[in-house]
């Protein structure tokens, strides 16, 4: 599994840590993929559209034997097995898996666009990236993703919610 690739989870209805939980075991089923790091977990503030339950996010490190497309399918089709229904944008949803870097690749097509096209303007995607790659650099940037981190207004709706290392322990893959 040479491929290296993040990706960001987010749910606010329902059983939010559940349908976490659910998302990175059926990633971790898949014969192609492994779960390498798991950031904690932040509860945010609604983006975009703020009349809206707030969301739990994390992100995740995957190795991976798949490519960009075939991997944005496993996600897409994950959404949907766990409920995901794409009624509105930005709206509430029960899972949301983005892929935010695969490898160092830049992909711009009408399906999918790598890096995450709006990544380095959402702390709710950076601070759960940073702590799992503190020093990740982006192929579309010259200076770390840690960079950006100054100039995001929304810092302050994102709130750690369940730490993963330390008194709050928590693991995602339970046996």
């Amino acid at each position: 599994m040479e491929n290296k690739a993040y990706i960001a989870l987010g749910s606010n209805m329902g059983d939010r840590l559940d349908y976490l939980k659910k998302a990175i075991l059926h990633l971790e089923s898949h014969e192609n993929i492994t779960v390498v790091n798991t950031s904690s977990i932040y509860e945010t503030d609604p983006v975009g559209y703020t009349n809206q339950d707030q969301f739990l996010n994390m992100a995740i490190q995957v190795m991976t034997s798949l490519k960009p497309f075939e991997l944005l399918d496993v996600c897409l089709n994950i959404e949907e097995q766990l409920g995901r229904k794409r009624e509105m944008r930005w709206g509430p949803r029960t899972l949301d898996l983005d892929i935010l870097v695969y490898n160092q690749e830049n992909i711009e097509t009408e399906k999918l666009t790598l890096p995450h096209p709006r990544m380095s303007e959402r702390a709710f995607v950076i601070l759960p990236l940073l702590e799992i790659d503190p020093n990740i650099m982006l192929p579309t940037m010259k200076e770390p993703l840690k960079s950006c981190l100054q100039s995001i207004p929304d810092k302050e709706g994102v709130r750690i919610w369940k730490r993963k290392n330390g008194e709050d322990v928590f693991a995602l893959i339970e046996n």
